[in-house]
């Protein structure tokens, strides 16, 4: 079976999918996205419910996924369990076969959004990373391999003085990788990864940067948002809006940037958001030639 973290291991460019959740998506249209995408990629995530609700959980999606021989990268944050559940969550995973994890802090809901719901934040994100590690490796058993761990990152122009203490740390508690927010701004993550590059967190971490092909100005809208941080420059709107046929336009975009991403130093793949559409994720890979080298 095809994995991310065999993927990043090869040092070839990583391509996972992102599936939107939401509180009743069933299973079976859960699998159909998941399949349908998995020739084409190393690995299926799954977005958090973006009004901060129940959703089905991930071990179950975890599960699903590996039935089918689809790889998952499971996401697990500090906000939504205690310690003892986010152990027990790691040790099925691992005993499951998952091998990917990405670990946040999990952003705080909103009583309007989520009035069920409080936010535990027994661990913080570098707890947790170390907590993953540990059982990573105490239930290697027979997959005789550690659990690739990775967190969130925020793309910026940084200055000179930043050091990238909060990746070091994180690195230092077992992340091997860094997930970035969507960003459309070529130019910023060229300076993003130039000092990083600089300040050699390339040699701990690979860099995952987010992406989508983007249908309209109404799905860019939604991304603004929906997902804090994003990133979208003046010039892609334009385009957007000036596209007689915008879906076909964001494939195009995305695809294009795709090439250019992969070719900045210390960039290790992207993670294409599919929002509901996992045929103009498939275009925009087949349309960027990455997968064909």
């Amino acid at each position: 079976m095809k994995t991310f973290a065999r993927a990043l291991a090869s040092k070839s460019f990583a391509v996972t999918a992102e599936i939107p959740l939401w509180g009743n998506t069933p299973a079976g249209e859960i699998l159909k996205q998941a399949q349908q995408l998995a020739p084409h990629i190393d690995g299926v995530q799954f977005a958090a419910h973006p009004r901060h609700r129940g959703h089905m959980s991930p071990l179950a999606l975890a599960a699903l996924l590996l039935r089918e021989e689809v790889d998952p990268v499971t996401r697990l944050n500090c906000r939504d369990r205690n310690r003892l559940a986010l152990r027990s969550d790691l040790i099925g995973l691992r005993a499951l076969g998952a091998s990917s994890l990405l670990l946040n802090r999990g952003s705080l809901t909103e009583n309007q959004t989520a009035p069920e719901g409080k936010p535990v934040f027994d661990l913080n994100c570098r707890e947790l990373i170390a907590l993953a590690a540990e059982v990573g490796e105490e239930q290697r058993g027979e997959q005789g391999q550690e659990f690739m761990i990775g967190t969130g990152a925020t793309v910026f122009r940084p200055n000179a003085d930043w050091k990238a203490e909060l990746y070091r740390t994180r690195a230092e508690a077992g992340a091997r990788f860094l997930q970035t927010q969507p960003c459309w701004s070529v130019p910023m993550l060229r300076h993003f990864m130039q000092r990083l590059v600089d300040l050699r967190m390339t040699w701990n971490f690979a860099v995952i940067v987010t992406l989508a092909p983007l249908p309209g100005m109404k799905a860019a809208s939604w991304q603004f948002e929906q997902a804090q941080g994003t990133v979208i420059p003046k010039t892609i709107l334009n385009e957007l809006a000036k596209a007689t046929d915008p879906e076909q336009s964001g494939i195009r975009l995305c695809a294009r940037q795709m090439q250019e991403i992969a070719a900045i130093p210390g960039v290790s793949g992207v993670n294409l958001l599919t929002l509901g559409n996992p045929a103009a994720v498939i275009a925009a890979i087949e349309a960027s030639g990455l997968r064909n080298r």
